[in-house]
Protein backbone atom coordinates (compact mmCIF):
# COMPACT_ATOMS: atom_id res chain seq x y z
CA UNK A 1 0.00 0.00 0.00
CA UNK A 2 1.27 3.48 -1.30
CA UNK A 3 2.74 5.74 2.04
CA UNK A 4 1.55 9.29 2.16
CA UNK A 5 2.03 12.25 4.28
CA UNK A 6 0.42 15.45 5.49
CA UNK A 7 1.91 17.88 7.39
CA UNK A 8 0.17 19.06 10.96
CA UNK A 9 0.64 22.24 13.10
CA UNK A 10 -1.45 22.97 16.72
CA UNK A 11 -1.91 25.82 18.41
CA UNK A 12 -2.08 27.09 21.80
CA UNK A 13 -2.67 24.44 24.57
CA UNK A 14 -3.06 21.93 22.28
CA UNK A 15 1.07 21.76 22.19
CA UNK A 16 0.71 20.23 25.66
CA UNK A 17 -0.05 17.23 24.27
CA UNK A 18 2.59 17.03 21.61
CA UNK A 19 5.95 15.74 22.19
CA UNK A 20 8.40 18.45 22.58
CA UNK A 21 9.84 18.37 19.68
CA UNK A 22 6.17 18.84 17.24
CA UNK A 23 5.34 21.45 19.32
CA UNK A 24 4.61 24.74 17.78
CA UNK A 25 5.82 23.94 14.76
CA UNK A 26 4.72 21.90 11.37
CA UNK A 27 5.92 18.54 11.25
CA UNK A 28 5.18 15.42 8.65
CA UNK A 29 2.29 13.10 9.70
CA UNK A 30 2.43 9.70 7.41
CA UNK A 31 -0.09 7.31 6.94
CA UNK A 32 -1.60 4.49 4.29
CA UNK A 33 -5.06 4.02 3.25
CA UNK A 34 -8.54 6.01 4.26
CA UNK A 35 -7.33 7.90 7.89
CA UNK A 36 -9.98 10.80 9.41
CA UNK A 37 -8.46 13.34 11.36
CA UNK A 38 -10.61 11.80 13.96
CA UNK A 39 -8.60 8.71 13.98
CA UNK A 40 -5.62 10.71 14.25
CA UNK A 41 -6.24 12.72 17.28
CA UNK A 42 -7.35 9.50 19.34
CA UNK A 43 -3.60 8.06 18.18
CA UNK A 44 -2.15 11.12 19.19
CA UNK A 45 -4.48 11.21 22.40
CA UNK A 46 -5.99 14.87 21.86
CA UNK A 47 -9.68 14.84 22.88
CA UNK A 48 -11.86 15.83 20.33
CA UNK A 49 -13.76 18.44 23.02
CA UNK A 50 -10.52 20.22 23.36
CA UNK A 51 -10.19 21.30 19.58
CA UNK A 52 -13.00 24.01 17.87
CA UNK A 53 -10.86 24.64 14.13
CA UNK A 54 -9.12 22.46 11.55
CA UNK A 55 -7.90 24.55 8.27
CA UNK A 56 -7.17 22.15 5.26
CA UNK A 57 -5.19 23.74 2.98
CA UNK A 58 -6.73 27.09 4.16
CA UNK A 59 -10.42 25.58 4.07
CA UNK A 60 -11.99 24.73 7.19
CA UNK A 61 -13.22 20.89 7.84
CA UNK A 62 -14.60 18.31 10.19
CA UNK A 63 -13.07 15.63 12.06
CA UNK A 64 -14.62 13.02 9.82
CA UNK A 65 -12.09 14.68 6.81
CA UNK A 66 -9.95 11.99 5.08
CA UNK A 67 -6.53 12.83 4.57
CA UNK A 68 -5.02 12.96 0.82
CA UNK A 69 -1.29 13.34 0.55
CA UNK A 70 0.02 16.70 0.60
CA UNK A 71 -2.15 18.52 3.09
CA UNK A 72 -1.36 21.02 5.24
CA UNK A 73 -3.61 21.34 8.39
CA UNK A 74 -3.74 23.73 11.11
CA UNK A 75 -5.65 22.61 14.61
CA UNK A 76 -6.75 25.24 16.78
CA UNK A 77 -8.18 25.14 20.53
CA UNK A 78 -11.36 26.40 21.71
CA UNK A 79 -11.62 29.95 20.87
CA UNK A 80 -13.25 32.77 22.95
CA UNK A 81 -12.90 36.07 21.28
CA UNK A 82 -11.86 35.53 17.36
CA UNK A 83 -15.01 36.11 15.02
CA UNK A 84 -15.09 32.85 13.21
CA UNK A 85 -18.87 32.23 12.27
CA UNK A 86 -18.12 32.39 8.07
CA UNK A 87 -16.38 29.56 8.70
CA UNK A 88 -17.39 25.21 9.54
CA UNK A 89 -16.14 24.47 13.29
CA UNK A 90 -15.64 21.64 15.55
CA UNK A 91 -18.09 22.96 18.16
CA UNK A 92 -21.45 23.74 17.75
CA UNK A 93 -21.19 27.41 17.84
CA UNK A 94 -18.25 30.09 18.07
CA UNK A 95 -18.28 30.88 21.94
CA UNK A 96 -18.44 34.53 22.28
CA UNK A 97 -19.82 35.10 25.22
CA UNK A 98 -17.44 33.12 27.81
CA UNK A 99 -19.49 32.09 30.92
CA UNK A 100 -18.47 29.98 33.30
CA UNK A 101 -18.45 27.27 36.02
CA UNK A 102 -15.95 26.92 38.77
CA UNK A 103 -15.65 23.66 41.01
CA UNK A 104 -15.08 24.01 45.03
CA UNK A 105 -11.50 24.84 44.46
CA UNK A 106 -12.03 27.65 42.85
CA UNK A 107 -13.72 30.68 44.82
CA UNK A 108 -11.38 32.96 44.30
CA UNK A 109 -10.66 32.41 41.04
CA UNK A 110 -14.46 33.24 40.93
CA UNK A 111 -14.35 36.15 42.20
CA UNK A 112 -11.41 37.43 39.67
CA UNK A 113 -13.74 36.26 36.68
CA UNK A 114 -16.76 38.10 38.17
CA UNK A 115 -13.96 41.31 39.01
CA UNK A 116 -13.22 41.50 35.14
CA UNK A 117 -17.37 40.91 34.03
CA UNK A 118 -17.26 37.78 33.24
CA UNK A 119 -20.82 35.64 33.85
CA UNK A 120 -19.38 32.75 36.53
CA UNK A 121 -21.12 30.27 38.88
CA UNK A 122 -19.72 28.76 41.96
CA UNK A 123 -21.03 27.00 45.28
CA UNK A 124 -18.85 25.07 47.62
CA UNK A 125 -21.49 22.29 47.32
CA UNK A 126 -21.54 21.23 43.23
CA UNK A 127 -21.30 18.02 42.96
CA UNK A 128 -18.95 16.91 39.37
CA UNK A 129 -22.37 15.61 37.65
CA UNK A 130 -24.20 18.65 39.03
CA UNK A 131 -21.15 20.89 37.18
CA UNK A 132 -21.83 18.67 33.97
CA UNK A 133 -25.54 18.99 33.85
CA UNK A 134 -25.24 23.38 34.95
CA UNK A 135 -22.50 23.37 31.68
CA UNK A 136 -24.71 21.32 29.09
CA UNK A 137 -27.98 23.30 29.85
CA UNK A 138 -26.11 27.19 29.93
CA UNK A 139 -23.41 26.01 27.89
CA UNK A 140 -20.91 27.14 30.49
CA UNK A 141 -16.88 26.21 30.36
CA UNK A 142 -16.24 23.98 33.44
CA UNK A 143 -13.04 25.48 35.23
CA UNK A 144 -11.58 22.64 37.51
CA UNK A 145 -8.44 21.88 39.46
CA UNK A 146 -10.01 18.27 38.91
CA UNK A 147 -7.91 17.69 35.13
CA UNK A 148 -10.61 14.18 34.85
CA UNK A 149 -13.74 16.42 35.19
CA UNK A 150 -12.18 18.79 32.38
CA UNK A 151 -11.32 15.42 30.01
CA UNK A 152 -14.75 13.98 31.28
CA UNK A 153 -16.91 12.22 27.90
CA UNK A 154 -19.90 14.11 28.46
CA UNK A 155 -17.99 17.38 28.90
CA UNK A 156 -17.48 19.61 25.68
CA UNK A 157 -16.20 22.85 27.29
CA UNK A 158 -13.97 22.45 30.00
CA UNK A 159 -10.17 24.29 30.76
CA UNK A 160 -8.05 22.31 33.59
CA UNK A 161 -6.95 24.92 36.41
CA UNK A 162 -3.46 23.75 36.99
CA UNK A 163 -1.82 25.92 38.78
CA UNK A 164 -2.79 26.12 43.06
CA UNK A 165 -2.63 30.21 42.97
CA UNK A 166 -5.34 32.05 42.08
CA UNK A 167 -3.75 34.51 40.71
CA UNK A 168 -1.91 32.84 38.07
CA UNK A 169 -5.33 30.80 37.68
CA UNK A 170 -6.77 33.94 36.13
CA UNK A 171 -3.40 35.51 34.09
CA UNK A 172 -3.49 31.81 32.39
CA UNK A 173 -6.81 31.46 31.66
CA UNK A 174 -6.87 34.92 30.39
CA UNK A 175 -3.66 34.62 28.43
CA UNK A 176 -5.19 30.93 27.23
CA UNK A 177 -8.88 31.95 26.04
CA UNK A 178 -7.37 35.31 24.84
CA UNK A 179 -10.45 37.18 27.32
CA UNK A 180 -8.23 40.46 27.64
CA UNK A 181 -10.62 42.20 24.49
CA UNK A 182 -13.78 40.88 26.13
CA UNK A 183 -13.56 42.12 29.80
CA UNK A 184 -16.06 44.44 31.01
CA UNK A 185 -14.44 45.19 34.85
CA UNK A 186 -16.43 45.99 37.77
CA UNK A 187 -19.70 45.97 36.26
CA UNK A 188 -21.08 42.57 37.94
CA UNK A 189 -21.81 41.87 41.80
CA UNK A 190 -19.17 39.80 43.46
CA UNK A 191 -21.47 38.21 45.54
CA UNK A 192 -23.82 36.81 43.21
CA UNK A 193 -22.78 37.47 40.08
CA UNK A 194 -25.56 39.63 38.70
CA UNK A 195 -24.74 42.57 36.46
CA UNK A 196 -25.26 46.24 38.79
CA UNK A 197 -27.03 49.10 37.42
CA UNK A 198 -26.48 52.58 38.59
CA UNK A 199 -29.31 54.15 41.20
CA UNK A 200 -29.81 57.48 42.24
CA UNK A 201 -28.68 58.20 45.41
CA UNK A 202 -31.35 59.40 46.87
CA UNK A 203 -33.23 56.28 46.70
CA UNK A 204 -30.28 54.85 48.81
CA UNK A 205 -29.83 57.69 50.59
CA UNK A 206 -31.33 56.00 53.83
CA UNK A 207 -28.73 53.06 54.09
CA UNK A 208 -25.68 55.00 53.33
CA UNK A 209 -22.71 56.19 55.61
CA UNK A 210 -23.05 59.83 56.46
CA UNK A 211 -19.27 60.06 55.04
CA UNK A 212 -20.07 58.00 52.31
CA UNK A 213 -23.46 59.98 51.20
CA UNK A 214 -21.11 63.11 51.70
CA UNK A 215 -17.93 62.28 49.32
CA UNK A 216 -19.33 60.15 47.06
CA UNK A 217 -21.96 60.63 44.34
CA UNK A 218 -21.99 57.59 41.60
CA UNK A 219 -23.97 54.62 43.29
CA UNK A 220 -24.26 51.25 41.84
CA UNK A 221 -26.77 48.20 42.87
CA UNK A 222 -27.67 44.56 42.33
CA UNK A 223 -30.73 44.45 42.38
CA UNK A 224 -31.07 40.51 43.07
CA UNK A 225 -28.91 41.00 46.36
CA UNK A 226 -29.52 44.66 47.16
CA UNK A 227 -25.56 45.00 47.72
CA UNK A 228 -25.02 48.52 47.24
CA UNK A 229 -21.03 49.41 45.62
CA UNK A 230 -19.87 52.80 45.01
CA UNK A 231 -16.70 54.61 43.36
CA UNK A 232 -14.90 55.35 46.27
CA UNK A 233 -11.11 54.30 47.36
CA UNK A 234 -12.24 50.57 46.97
CA UNK A 235 -12.81 51.04 43.54
CA UNK A 236 -9.61 53.05 42.62
CA UNK A 237 -7.88 50.31 44.48
CA UNK A 238 -9.42 47.09 42.91
CA UNK A 239 -9.35 49.17 39.03
CA UNK A 240 -5.91 49.37 39.61
CA UNK A 241 -5.57 45.30 40.73
CA UNK A 242 -6.76 44.85 37.69
CA UNK A 243 -4.96 46.48 35.36
CA UNK A 244 -1.58 46.46 36.86
CA UNK A 245 -2.14 42.30 38.31
CA UNK A 246 -4.40 40.95 36.27
CA UNK A 247 -4.71 42.30 32.63
CA UNK A 248 -0.82 42.31 32.52
CA UNK A 249 1.25 41.37 29.13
Amino acid sequence: MVMSSVCFRFYEELNDYLPEAKGKVWFEYAFTGAVSLREVFQSMLIPDNEIDLILVNRQSQGLDYLLHDGDRISVYPVFESFDLSGISRVREKPLRDPRFVCDVHLGRLCKYLRMLGFDTLYSNRYTPDEMIDIARREKRIILSRSYGLTRHQEVTRAHWIWSPDPLEQIKDLIHKLDLSSLADPLTRCLNCNHKIVRVEKQEILHRLHPGTAKFFKDFFICPPCDQIYWEGSHFENMSDFIRHSILVE
